[in-house]
């Protein structure tokens, strides 16, 4: 492990093994300087240089079935500043680590409970996935084509949107809240939550008559906007236009030549099918390479539609460096930036164990306490 530089050195942070975002928000804690301890079963704490998430904590391997491994997770649990599990709700109650357990005398803690519906309500014990939960909250029904079926965002819009970084935020919030009263408090996490609360500016759209909640790719920001879409080029790949002001569209219009007189008419609805594919045409005139030296880095809202293997190379992010290699593995580096205090990848995934007692001594505890 490298000397944290980031703005959480010195924060102590047990993370629970487990799935998606409860590691992603544990690999952003350690990114911004953290001291991220995972505990994980006997025999599956060690990984490969390839699972990124990974990056950047120790790991501890116990058998929570046993009352030395589980003493031993007490003990961690309470001379840490936070603590992140991504189990069903009861789960950490039933082997007595749960918030409430007398055992758990760190007062100061910051428990953070990541789940997808959240610790209580009608679906709280049933199992999920991103899909399910965004397909609830009415985010998946917005998004894919007019006439076909709605098409799964990755798992970034609940896993990582609605759960691991409203995870990181509340342990941030509660970190701050803590250090003024001494005392912790609970995160109930659910990435549903999230997900709703990020659908707020959609839900003032429709309150304002702006948004069709029965037709996709028919409203501004879902493809149904000629001027905010994506188009295929005549090499067969793709770029993205997002000229929503008046500005930007008109010089959209004059570098592409968009010229017929119809476009002028930017937020005529009705004109939007028709001004689709009249802008289809045109943009398959031209390969990508073509559109990009026409358009790339004015106003016009311009950028290629660039695969994971491309992006590492486009000469914005390559000076940026938001790709570093880690173990001869390509990965993003931490973000957001920090000025004075920069984030930094403390290590590869663990390579092998450490002892919880290594631990706890090098964090001033007194063993067997």
């Amino acid at each position: 492990m490298s000397q944290a530089t980031g703005p959480l050195r010195g924060l102590r942070v047990i993370e629970f093994a487990g799935l998606g975002p409860a590691p992603f928000a544990a690999m952003m804690l350690s990114d911004m300087g953290a001291d991220v301890v995972r505990i994980d079963r006997k025999g599956r704490g060690i990984t490969k240089p390839t699972d990124i998430t990974s990056r950047g904590r120790r790991v501890v391997e116990l058998d929570l079935k046993t009352p030395e491994d589980l003493d031993t997770a007490r003990q961690l649990v309470n001379a840490a500043d936070v603590l992140i599990e991504g189990f069903r709700p009861g789960v950490m109650e039933r082997i007595g680590l749960g918030p409430e357990s007398p055992s758990i005398t760190n007062r100061r803690l910051i428990y953070g409970r990541m789940t997808g519906w959240g610790q209580h309500g009608p679906l709280s014990a049933a199992a999920g996935h991103d899909i399910n939960y965004i397909a609830l909250t009415g985010a998946l029904a917005a998004i894919g084509p007019r006439d076909g079926a709605p098409v799964p965002p990755l798992n970034l819009v609940g896993d990582y949107g609605g759960g691991a970084l409203y995870l990181v935020a509340g342990i941030l919030a509660a970190r701050i809240e803590a250090l003024q009263s001494g005392q912790g408090q609970v995160i109930d996490c659910a990435m549903c939550d999230g997900v709703i609360h990020m659908m707020s500016l959609f839900h003032s759209l429709a309150a304002e008559e702006q948004w069709d909640d029965t037709r996709r790719a028919s409203n501004l920001l879902d493809g149904g906007a000629h001027f905010y879409r994506t188009y295929e080029c005549a090499d067969g790949r793709h770029i993205a236009v997002g000229a929503l002001e008046p500005q930007f569209y008109a010089l959209l219009c004059e570098k592409a030549g968009l010229s017929a007189p119809e476009f002028q008419d930017q937020n005529n609805r009705e004109r939007w099918p028709d001004l689709q594919e009249k802008a289809e045409a045109l943009f398959r005139t031209r390969s990508r390479s073509e559109w990009c030296a026409l358009l790339e880095g004015t106003d016009a809202c311009f950028a290629p539609v660039l695969t994971m293997e491309e992006a590492p190379q486009h000469r914005h992010l390559a000076e940026r460096r938001n790709f570093v290699e880690v173990a001869r593995v390509r990965q993003s580096a931490p973000a957001p930036r920090f000025s004075r205090t920069p984030s930094s990848i403390q290590s590869p995934p663990p390579e092998q164990a450490s002892h919880a007692l290594d631990i706890l001594e090098s964090w001033g505890e007194t063993v067997g306490t």
